[in-house]
C-alpha cells in the first residue's frame, strides 16, 4: 500500500536541497578569501569597497518604496528596507538551490552587510541629520526609521536598536565567510572520496 507523502515533501526545491554542493576550485576560494578579508577590514574602518557596494543598494531601496507605495504609507516606507534585504536573500536562496557555495555565500554576505548602512539610518531616527535620497517630490521626504520607530513607540531606542543591528550584521558576515570555508572544504573532501581510484 502506497502512503501518500505530505505535500511539503513533494516540493521540487526540497529535492534540490538533498544534493551535494558543487566543489569550489582552490583559486576561486583563495580569491574569495582575499576579497572578504579586504572587505571586512575596510568595513571596520568605514571606507573603501563597502561604500561602493552600498551605492548599489540605494536604487534597490528606493525601488522598494515605489513598489510598495500602492499598499499604503506604512508599507511604502518599510518597503525600501524590505527590498534592500529581500533581493540578496532571494538571490542567496536561488544559489543555494543550485548548490553553488560561492554564489550563496556572496549574496548572503551582502544580505548581512546591508545591516550596517541600515543601522546608520536607524541611529539617525531622532536626530535626522543624514541627507535623504528620494524618488519624486522632495517636499514629501519621510525619514524611514523616524516614521517606523515612531509607529511602534521605539523612537527613544533608535541607537540601541541600531547597535544591535550592526552587531547582527557583523555576526552574519563572519558566519557566512566561516560557512563558505567549511562548506568548501567539505565539498572538496566529498569529491575526493567519490572520485574513482586510478
Amino acid at each position: 500500500m502506497n502512503v501518500p507523502q505530505p505535500w511539503i515533501e513533494r516540493l521540487p526545491f526540497l529535492e534540490a536541497l538533498e544534493e551535494d554542493w558543487s566543489p569550489v576550485p582552490r583559486i576561486a576560494l583563495a580569491i574569495s578569501c582575499v576579497f572578504y578579508g579586504v572587505f571586512l577590514l575596510q568595513a571596520a574602518h568605514g571606507s573603501g569597497l563597502p561604500q561602493w557596494m552600498d551605492l548599489v543598494f540605494v536604487p534597490i531601496h528606493e525601488g522598494g518604496h515605489l513598489l510598495f507605495r500602492f499598499f499604503g504609507e506604512f508599507l511604502a516606507v518599510a518597503g525600501g528596507t524590505f527590498l534592500q534585504l529581500a533581493v540578496p536573500l532571494m538571490l542567496a536562496s536561488y544559489f543555494a538551490l543550485q548548490r553553488q557555495i560561492q554564489g550563496t555565500a556572496f549574496c548572503l554576505f551582502f544580505f548581512f552587510e546591508q545591516f550596517l548602512p541600515i543601522s546608520v539610518y536607524m541611529a539617525d531616527a531622532r536626530a535626522q541629520e543624514l541627507p535623504l535620497l528620494t524618488v519624486g517630490d522632495t517636499d514629501d521626504v519621510i525619514h524611514d526609521w523616524n516614521y517606523l520607530f515612531g509607529k511602534f513607540g521605539l523612537l527613544d531606542h533608535d541607537t540601541q536598536i541600531a547597535h544591535a543591528m550592526r552587531i547582527a550584521g557583523w555576526i552574519g558576515m563572519l558566519g557566512t565567510v566561516s560557512w563558505m570555508l567549511w562548506r568548501s572544504f567539505q565539498s572538496r573532501q566529498q569529491e575526493s572520496v567519490s572520485a574513482p581510484a586510478r
